[in-house]
C-alpha cells in the first residue's frame, strides 16, 4: 500500500575508517563496525529504492524499499502468492482476456507478473518508481478517485485493493476507484486492510471477511484481513460470518 509525497533522499554518511597504529594492520573498532553495517544496508536499500524488482532466496520477489513516508508496507511472501494464485483462479474463471486492478498493492502486482508475465494486470500507484512497469502502470492518487484513464473505467473482471489509510475517508474514496474500474456485473473485489474496517468494507462495498489473515514483511501492529465479494468456499479459509 502506499501514497504520499516523495521525500528526498538524504545525503549518504561518509564510511567510518576506524583507528589505525603504525606498524599493524588496519582495525575497525566495534563501534565503527556497527556503523559500517549501517552504512553497507543503506547503500543496499537506496540500490533497490532505484533499481527494477529481483527474484530473491525461495521465489521471493525483491520489491524497491519501503517508503514509510508514503505509508508503504508490503506484503510477506506467503501472502502475496496466496492472492495471487487466488486472482489466477479468479481470471481462468471469466475468459482468456480478463484483467485485474491492483490499486495500491505493488506487491500483488509484482508476484502475479512473476508467476506469469503475460498476465493482464494494471497496477495503479502513487509511487513514480513503478514506472519501470510501462503501461502496466498508471499513477494513482486516493484523493482524486476518478482521475484516471477512461478506458480503465469498468474494463476490469477482478479489482484487489489496498487502501493505504485505515480511515473512513480513505476507504470511502478507494470504493469509488473501485466502482469506477471494475465491470458492473459480476467482478470480483477483493479488500486488503485493516479489521477495523469491517464494518465500512461492508456497508460501502458488501463485502465479507475470509479466515486467511493477511502478513506484511515488517510486523504492523494493526490487524490486517482480506474482504471479498464473493465466498471464496474452501479457498482463503471461507467466508467468516459475524
Amino acid at each position: 500500500m502506499s501514497t504520499g509525497e516523495e521525500k528526498e533522499e538524504e545525503e549518504q554518511r561518509p564510511l567510518p575508517t576506524g583507528e589505525e597504529e603504525d606498524d599493524d594492520p588496519p582495525f575497525l573498532s566495534s563501534r565503527a563496525l556497527e556503523a559500517l553495517r549501517e552504512f553497507l544496508t543503506e547503500q543496499s536499500s537506496a540500490a533497490g529504492a532505484d533499481g527494477e524488482e529481483e527474484e530473491g532466496a525461495g521465489g521471493e520477489v525483491k520489491l524497491v524499499a519501503e517508503n514509510w513516508n508514503m505509508s508503504q508496507f508490503w506484503y510477506d511472501r506467503d501472502t502475496a502468492q496466496t492472492v495471487a494464485r487466488e486472482v489466477v483462479h479468479l481470471l481462468s474463471e471469466k475468459s482468456s482476456s480478463a484483467a485485474v486492478a491492483c490499486v495500491a498493492c505493488p506487491t500483488l502486482f509484482a508476484y502475479l507478473k512473476k508467476n506469469d508475465p503475460n498476465v493482464a494486470a494494471q497496477l495503479l500507484e502513487y509511487d513514480t518508481r513503478f514506472k519501470q512497469y510501462g503501461n502496466d502502470y498508471t499513477f494513482y492518487d486516493y484523493n482524486q478517485p476518478e482521475e484516471l484513464p477512461p478506458e480503465l473505467k469498468h474494463r476490469f473482471q477482478v479489482v484487489v485493493a489496498d487502501p493505504p489509510y485505515l480511515s473512513k475517508e480513505c476507504l470511502e474514496k478507494v470504493a469509488r476507484t473501485i466502482a469506477f474500474l471494475a465491470q458492473p456485473e459480476g467482478a470480483y473485489l477483493l479488500l486488503l486492510t485493516g479489521e477495523v474496517q469491517t464494518e465500512r468494507a461492508a456497508e460501502l462495498l458488501n463485502l465479507q471477511p475470509c479466515g486467511f489473515r493477511p502478513q506484511h514483511s515488517n510486523k504492523l501492529g494493526n490487524e490486517f484481513r482480506l474482504f471479498t465479494s464473493y465466498n471464496p468456499a474452501e479457498r482463503l479459509g471461507g467466508w467468516e460470518r459475524h
